[in-house]
């Protein structure tokens, strides 16, 4: 795993499709399994992603981690829900969780991470015109989604970990070493995104030409100083 990609390359229909397409996909996925009550539609919308899955052949080693974090959100939420709301929502609580983890999974191991931060910029690249930054918001997205499969990553290896000590049943052995190694990937994320000179960079030449800068506002003359 790197810290920019968990992309698992790949020749299938998933991995030849437009990123675009698959992320109005993904979100409109994500949206109806949110919206949806009933847990033979969010059955249904489970097993359309476990296809996905088979359609992609991604490598069994590359799909074992997110089943084990899946198994394991579901008994802990599963639990909680039952304990205070009942089955039912129980079972819509884990499905919706289900559903919208494995998407997102299926998504970053079948796109690229520059495809995703590419086509969130030609989507929003209108929006220059109002001082929006569609680079920075097509990383943006592009990190948001990643991160849901990066974090199941690393609490299904943590988990894996703990269960070779014989420590599975302790939440000690799992929270300390999982928050360790989430910090470690935020830090090697920042150090990737520092290496490509994102966050680092001067103010835009072109701010200054706007009417409403520091520097050029009127009255003003470069630096903080009153025109005489």
């Amino acid at each position: 795993m790197t810290p920019l990609g968990l992309y698992s390359p790949g020749d299938s229909p998933l991995h030849r499709a437009p990123a675009g397409p698959k992320l109005l996909v993904l979100l409109a996925l994500v949206t109806a399994v949110v919206l949806v009550g009933s847990p033979a539609w969010l059955g249904g919308a489970c097993a359309l992603v476990a296809a996905g899955y088979a359609v992609a052949r991604i490598p069994a080693h590359r799909i074992l981690p997110l089943v084990r974090t899946l198994l394991l959100l579901a008994v802990l939420v599963g639990a909680l829900q039952v304990w205070l709301l009942g089955w039912r929502p129980a079972l819509v609580t884990v499905l919706r969780l289900a559903a919208s983890l494995a998407a997102a999974g299926l998504f970053t191991l079948t796109t690229r991470i520059d495809a995703v931060v590419a086509t969130v910029e030609r989507a929003l690249g209108p929006l220059r015109r109002t001082g929006a930054r569609p680079d920075r918001l097509g990383l943006l997205v592009g990190l948001t989604v990643q991160a849901v499969t990066t974090l199941s990553g690393i609490a299904g290896s943590v988990r894996e970990a703990a269960r070779a000590r014989g420590a599975e049943r302790s939440p000690t052995a799992f929270a300390v070493p999982f928050v360790v190694r989430t910090l470690r990937h935020a830090d090697e994320l920042g150090e990737a995104l520092a290496a490509r000179g994102i966050g680092d960079e001067a103010d835009d030449p072109a701010d200054h030409d706007r009417p409403d800068h520091p520097d050029t506002a009127p009255g003003r003359g470069r630096g903080d100083r009153p025109v005489p």
